[in-house]
Parts: structure tokens; C-alpha cells; sequence
């Protein structure tokens, strides 16, 4: 398996821009997740990297090799489909084994690395089956089966459980990453979910129009969200943002937001005006003391949590609390905010206000 560089990788079609300046480093064995809503340019980013589009400028390495004029059967990548891109006409024994057959390897070899593959996928059974009458996920353990037998020193994967009902696809999605894990492959995979990305991804590259928005564990995209898209598309509910007006010094661990001095977790660059508090639901606690004065005008029970829908002097704002905490729509309560996990944003580009950003940020804007 192997690493793979992407530097100022650029793709345009006429005059639109699908993929601008793009870098980022995929390490060897990494399950490497390309997240963003639809059109901002991950898929051309996948399809660049696998050979099915070359780029406009910029270079891709695989495993030290610059590869980004080379024709897909040159790259030794191999790539999985949403829509599973089998051959309807052949069973699954044939499905799997026709990129070693069409290589000229001998039967036997054929035969055995087959049932080697079919045996980790858990597919032994139905070999001789036509692909046509399979399930959905049956169809993409063949489709994954067909790409594994080649041995390729990387993966791509287009959303290959986009078609799979939701349940299923929660399934699919452990067996994927329990499979990688088994193999150690290089793998880049393609998806809209954030909590797919989230729960199988070691780095995640979120892209927005064109851009490379950040790039990190998904600990630190969560946690430490670059920009404001960043930190709207990232969590469910997704982060609250409270506007105001202030000046805030390079260096300043604090700022004054209203009548209320506000402590934030790291230095600050400089910034003037409109300026934006983000914090997520679950660092937002109901408190008779709280500076910031709401009244609750929803609750959203989920079991162990439960949702807190208020309206505040900064609008509308959603905390995350226990289950069992007494709180009653048309109750007016305080907020108190964990300041250790407040991120400020610069309104006029939506960037975070951090002095030191993390390696995978790029600014922009």
C-alpha cells in the first residue's frame, strides 16, 4: 500500500472551477474520508487520483511516484462504485475473479485467491449465484471482492453505500472499516454523511465550493472547526453561533461580548466588527445564574439526551442535556457556556480566529 500526496491539484471544466489549489497528504494505510455537500468537488478530487479525470494543474503522488498523467491502468488503484458496476451476465465467482483472468494469471491462482477473498467478505456461499438476484450489500461485498482480488497499493470509493437503505448502511459501514483494518489499505472514500465520515474516517478533508475548507482526525474537525461551514456541517445538532460586535487584539485569550467579559481557549489573531461565538450543544448548560437569558420553546427528547430548543437575545440556540433534567417549554432559564470549547469566527470570511492553526487548515477568503 501507499501514500498518497495531492499538491495544487485544480480541475476546471470550460469556466467553472470543480476542485481549486487542493493539498493534503493521504498516509499509507490511512481510511482516508473526502466529505462535503453535493458539487463541492470531492468526487472530481477521487476521480483524479484514480486516473478517470486529469487535472487542470497540479500533482499526485503514489508512493513517491508523480502519476497525475497517467491513464488509470497505470496507477494500480482500484476503484468501487456507488452503483456496484457489475457484469450482470457473469455469477459472482466470475465478478470477482475477472481482473486476474483478464491479467492472464493461471487458473489455479485464480481459484485460490477467490476463495481467499470471498472467505474475508463472508461470501463463500454464493459464488456460483448469478449478481442479479443478490441484496443490495450483497452486491457490494462483490463489488468490493472484485476490487480486493487485484491487491492494488490503493482504494477508492465513491459513496459505495449511497444506494443501501439506512439501517444496512450503518451495518456496511462497520463491516468496511472492519475490513480495512484487517488489510491495512490505503483508502479514500467519498462521502456527503458526516457522521458516516465520523464514525470510519482516521483524517477527513472537508471541502466546500471548490475549497478545501480543513483537513484532520475527526476529533479535531469537531472540536476545533476551522471555519463556520466547518462547524455548521459537523455535528447534529450542529454548533450554535451567536453574532456580536467586537475588537478583538493578536493574542488575547478573552473578549467582551456584551456585558460579559468571555474567556476563549487559545490566542486570537486580530479582528474588528461583526465576530461570531460558536459553541456546540452539549457545552451549553441551563443554569438559574446564567449570563445569557433564554426561554425554552421546544424539547427534542433522544433517550439518554435530550434537546433544548431556546430562544435567546442572540436568537435561537439548542443546547444537548441529560434526560432527566427537569425543563419545561415557556421556561425562562439562564445559559452558561464551558468556555475551554468556544470557537470565534471573523464574520466577513468565516474563518476561525485562532493565532496557530492546525497544519490541515487552509485559510482562504
Amino acid at each position: 500500500m501507499a501514500e498518497i500526496v495531492i499538491k495544487n491539484l485544480r480541475k476546471d471544466f470550460g469556466d467553472f472551477t470543480a476542485v481549486q489549489e487542493s493539498s493534503f497528504t493521504i498516509e499509507d494505510g490511512e481510511f482516508f474520508m473526502l466529505l462535503g455537500p453535493s458539487g463541492c468537488g470531492k468526487t472530481t478530487t477521487l476521480r483524479m487520483i484514480a486516473g478517470l479525470e486529469l487535472p487542470t494543474s497540479g500533482e499526485i503522488f503514489l508512493d513517491g511516484e508523480e502519476i497525475s498523467q497517467r491513464p488509470p491502468s497505470k496507477r494500480d488503484i482500484a476503484f468501487v462504485f456507488q452503483m456496484f458496476a457489475l457484469y450482470p451476465h457473469l455469477n459472482v465467482r466470475k465478478n470477482i475473479s475477472y481482473p486476474l483472468a483478464s491479467q492472464g494469471m493461471k487458473r489455479r491462482d485464480i481459484k485460490a485467491k477467490v476463495a481467499e477473498v470471498s472467505k474475508i467478505l463472508g461470501i463463500e456461499h454464493m459464488l456460483d449465484k448469478p449478481v442479479g438476484g443478490l441484496s443490495g450489500g450483497d452486491r457490494q461485498r462483490v463489488a468490493l471482492g472484485r476490487a480486493i482480488v487485484r491487491e492494488p497499493k490503493a482504494f477508492m470509493m465513491d459513496e459505495p453505500l449511497g444506494a443501501l437503505d439506512a439501517e444496512f448502511r450503518e451495518h456496511m459501514s462497520e463491516e468496511l472499516r472492519a475490513l480495512h483494518d484487517r488489510m491495512g489499505a490505503t483508502t479514500v472514500y467519498v462521502t456527503h454523511d458526516q457522521l458516516e465520515a465520523m464514525q470510519m474516517g482516521d483524517k477527513i478533508v472537508v471541502m466546500n465550493n471548490a475549497v478545501v475548507e480543513q483537513f484532520g482526525t475527526p476529533r479535531d474537525i469537531y472540536n476545533k472547526p476551522a471555519s463556520v461551514f466547518v462547524a455548521d456541517f459537523i455535528g447534529s445538532p450542529s454548533m450554535n453561533f451567536l453574532p456580536f460586535n467586537g475588537t478583538v487584539k493578536s493574542g488575547d485569550t478573552t473578549v467582551q461580548m456584551g456585558q460579559q467579559r468571555i474567556v476563549v481557549p487559545e490566542q486570537l489573531t486580530s479582528a474588528e466588527g461583526e465576530l461570531i461565538l460558536g459553541i456546540r450543544p452539549e457545552n451549553i448548560s441551563l443554569s438559574d445564574n446564567g449570563a445569557v437569558k433564554s426561554s425554552v420553546v421546544a424539547l427534542e427528547y433522544l433517550g439518554t439526551t435530550q434537546i433544548v430548543v431556546l430562544d435567546s437575545e442572540y436568537g435561537e440556540l439548542k443546547a444537548r442535556v441529560d434526560a432527566a433534567q427537569p425543563v419545561a417549554v415557556g421556561e425562562n432559564v439562564g445559559l452558561e457556556f464551558d468556555s475551554a470549547t468556544i470557537t470565534l469566527f471573523a464574520k466577513s470570511n468565516g474563518r476561525a480566529l485562532r493565532s496557530v492553526l492546525n497544519d490541515g487548515v487552509f485559510p482562504h477568503g
